[in-house]
């Protein structure tokens, strides 16, 4: 069945409704919200069984209130979406999903997700709040609005892993908050910018903002974003080896794949892969190697301190 008759009127369904709504929600959308174990992994506090239960929470508060999101921007931008040459295929492009059914059911997942938030804890109940106010108004506006589109949708990364800090109640280091800040910044221009040069001339008619940047525009604001990233890391890493007793060479090691990861994530974005950056953080190996290499040196140091 080809998307044009499942457009029509009595076309059918291409699968089974279930299906249709549970894609609506963009389930391979939730790894973004893994970013809500980022402060209580480094600062160490993960093993705790509390801080545990509050980050396994706020992991759920805020995939119930993205999803609720994502249901609003697409039925609002359904037509837009029927001229993407993949996003045409999202449920309530295809017609699959009603659009009266859809802004009910974010309705239900938002205002489930705000009571589950503000029972955990008051201020991550405020940084829900905050972080849904801004998907609102990144759907209603900001989204057709040259760099403040960039910039909500790097806010909206930034404010996951604020959450996380929120709901366990542990502090944000301003290195952590450098680096979570401008590598969520380094990852959505890089996503405008595989899609600005997939969809070529055409790329207004799909997204406003894409008819005013440049390749060139975009690829300068990604080389600022990844500079930021991979000084303030090192500078973190050497911070943090200057006030640890027994893990200080592990924190220096670190930079090393951390970088490898950073550069090979660039190169991606150069053969514009990056248009679906969660597609890319858990399929191209090489990052998965590097992040992997990280992960462990970065754990032994933070645990072993």
């Amino acid at each position: 069945m080809t998307i044009e008759e499942v457009h029509r009127p009595g076309g059918g369904h291409a699968e089974p409704p279930p299906i249709s709504y549970l894609r609506a929600l963009r389930p391979r959308q939730w790894l973004k919200n893994l970013l809500v174990f980022a402060a209580p992994i480094a600062a160490g506090d993960i093993t705790h069984a509390s801080t545990l239960a509050h980050a396994s929470v706020a992991f759920v508060a805020f995939c119930a209130g993205a999803s609720g999101t994502y249901l609003i921007n697409d039925a609002r931008d359904v037509e837009a979406d029927r001229r993407h040459p993949t996003k045409r295929n999202r449920p309530i492009a295809a017609g699959l999903v009603p659009i009266p059914a859809a802004y009910a059911l974010a309705a239900v997942l938002l205002v489930g997700s705000l009571v589950l938030a503000f029972a955990t804890r008051f201020d991550f109940g405020l940084t829900l709040a905050g972080y849904l106010a801004l998907t609102t108004s990144y759907s209603l506006y900001l989204k057709r609005q040259p760099v403040l589109d960039i910039v909500a949708v790097a806010g909206c990364y930034v404010l996951r892993a604020v959450g996380g800090a929120t709901a366990t109640g542990l502090p944000i280091s301003e290195w952590f908050f450098i680096v979570a800040s401008f590598g969520a910044l380094m990852i959505v221009v890089g996503k405008r910018e595989s899609e600005l040069r997939a969809l070529g001339d055409g790329a207004g008619a799909v997204r406003a903002t894409l008819g005013v940047y440049t390749v060139e525009f975009l690829r300068y604001l990604r080389a600022v974003a990844t500079a930021v990233v991979l000084v303030a890391y090192c500078l973190w890493a050497f911070d943090s080896a200057a006030h640890s007793q027994g893990g200080s060479i592990w924190f220096q090691l670190s930079v090393v794949p951390f970088v490898t990861a950073i550069i090979q994530y660039g190169l991606v974005i150069e053969h514009g892969g990056g248009e679906h950056p969660e597609q890319v953080l858990t399929t191209d190996r090489a990052i998965l190697v590097s992040a992997a290499v990280w992960a462990v040196i970065y754990a032994y140091a933070v645990y072993r301190t």
